[in-house]
């Protein structure tokens, strides 16, 4: 058997397979963000614990010969968070996650030294981790004074499962202190930010072991024997192991509470000027680029609770059969944008809004400002020397058929749905630690679940989509002036 774990944003999910990769349970534990101002966005990591805790509870309460069986795990992750720890390993402030925007300045002030650009072939965003710590260091010196280890989210979780300070290759690449292309760390880039080699954790591939979970968790867990953890993985990037999006010309698109246009790639193809980021990939000798928004379902979720109906009560009012854009345009913006604007001082808007705009056309709005978004990601793809034929969705936002026919008909491009099954990140997870565990070949490991179902897009609808795609992208300079 096999475990993997995911801790997402709002929440902890394990997940159990067995050696023919079958899912045999899975369950999970919730999270809460905390925003005590304007653009910050913070978790307590011991509540990481807790919830992973509750999530394996749930998996021991229902399968708990299963659980016993467990000879690897794999850990997922959100990314970028900045998880700040003494020489004791204790937790010196709240993580600052990867939808803070606070460090705009400092990401700013890094990204114009030219050897950032250059050796992790991306810009330096706010909510990237290396700026978050040139933040700590100008606003909580005597907290930057103590840090002796950086570890992001998964890999505190590690810390907690092993004993041991180990991070892989693509949630590290999103810190701004990876070579990307060398795949080690980079000590003129931690230079410049005061930090040194000694305060970040070891460097491993996804699928290679990055410890072994210790006796007192394999013993209240029930485990027997050792059970190996592999290095695992970003969230997206175990979500492309999940998915089977590893060769080169495989694509997803990602409705979760971020927006992801995923693209597996070959070769290391950095373009950092377009805003994609090109990431190491969780398997040796691969790379990935991806076009990122900040608010996909959550601009949804806001949009709910707004009006005091759920998410699925609102598109079930639009239907699946998809309607041509009113004259309403939503800018998704809620906390600042990644691609292609990089700007973190943005907001969302609606504009068009007139006497007889509905719930039900703001509903329609909100989607569609979602889907511009992913058209705009897929147009940097394309100036970064990636074209995509055709797309695999996942995330909670797919199970809405009225979000992919429009995502579909403003890419221009099919969108498969996989059968049933779940293939994210706690699937992937789990199979990073069926590899770390038996040796077994990464890429067919990682193959890709069969279609159930292809959204195609409306051809009747792409004129009119593309008008209202037009209209969207006009309208981000007025609403940037106002914001700045």
């Amino acid at each position: 058997m096999y475990l993997g774990l995911d801790l997402g944003t709002s929440g902890v999910k394990a997940m159990l397979i067995d050696g023919d990769q079958k899912i045999v349970g899975s369950a999970s534990g919730s999270l809460d963000v905390s925003r005590p101002h304007s653009g910050w966005s913070e978790q307590d990591p011991a509540h990481w614990i807790r919830a992973t805790e509750e999530a394996v509870a749930g998996l021991k309460a229902k399968f708990p010969e299963e659980l016993g069986a467990v000879r690897g795990i794999g850990l997922s992750g959100q990314m970028h968070g900045a998880t700040l720890l003494d020489a004791d390993d204790k937790v010196l402030r709240p993580c600052i996650l990867w939808n803070d925007t606070r460090s705009y300045a400092e990401a700013a002030a890094l990204d114009a030294n030219p050897i950032f650009r250059q050796l992790t072939g991306n810009i330096v965003f706010p909510g990237f981790t290396a700026p978050k710590l040139v933040w700590v260091k100008n606003n909580e010196p005597e907290i930057f004074a103590k840090v002796a280890k950086v570890l992001l989210p998964k890999d505190y979780l590690r810390l907690w499962l092993t004993g041991e300070h180990i991070s892989e290759m693509s949630d590290s690449a999103g810190t701004s202190w990876l070579d990307t292309g060398g795949r080690k760390w980079s000590p003129e880039l931690l230079a410049a930010t005061d930090l040194d080699e000694r305060q970040m954790p070891s460097l491993v591939e996804g699928t290679q072991q990055g410890g072994t979970l210790r006796r007192e968790l394999a013993s209240a867990w029930g485990i027997a024997g050792e059970a190996v953890v592999a290095g695992g993985a970003g969230d997206n990037a175990a979500s492309a192991c999940g998915m089977g999006t590893v060769a080169e010309g495989h694509a997803f698109v990602s409705l979760g509470t971020s927006g992801v246009l995923f693209a597996a790639n070959a070769a290391y193809l950095p373009k950092p000027e377009s805003a994609v980021h090109a990431f190491c990939h969780a398997l040796p000798k691969t790379w990935h680029q991806m076009g990122v928004i900040l608010s996909a379902t959550d601009a949804l979720n806001w949009h709910a609770h707004v009006t005091g109906k759920t998410a699925a009560e609102l598109t079930q009012e639009l239907g699946d059969s998809l309607k041509a854009p009113t004259g309403v345009t939503f800018l998704p913006y809620l906390s600042g944008e990644r691609t292609p604007h990089n700007d973190a001082a943005i907001r969302g808007a609606f504009i068009g809004l007139e006497h007889e705009s509905s719930r039900a056309v703001l509903t329609q709005a909100v989607l569609e400002g979602v889907t511009f978004a992913i058209r705009d990601n897929l147009e940097a793809l394309k100036s970064a020397g990636t074209s995509i034929s055709r797309v695999t969705a996942i995330g909670g936002g797919s199970r809405s058929r009225y979000w992919l026919s429009s995502i579909a008909t403003s890419l221009g491009v099919p969108v498969d749905i996989p059968a049933d099954g779940d293939f994210g990140a706690a699937f992937g997870a789990a199979r990073l630690g069926l590899i770390a565990a038996t040796g077994a070949d990464p890429v067919a490991v990682c193959s890709a679940p069969k279609t159930e179902e292809t959204v195609d897009p409306v051809s009747a609808l792409s004129e009119a989509y593309g008008t209202a795609y037009a209209r969207y992208r006009a309208a981000y300079p007025a609403i940037k002036s106002l914001a700045h």
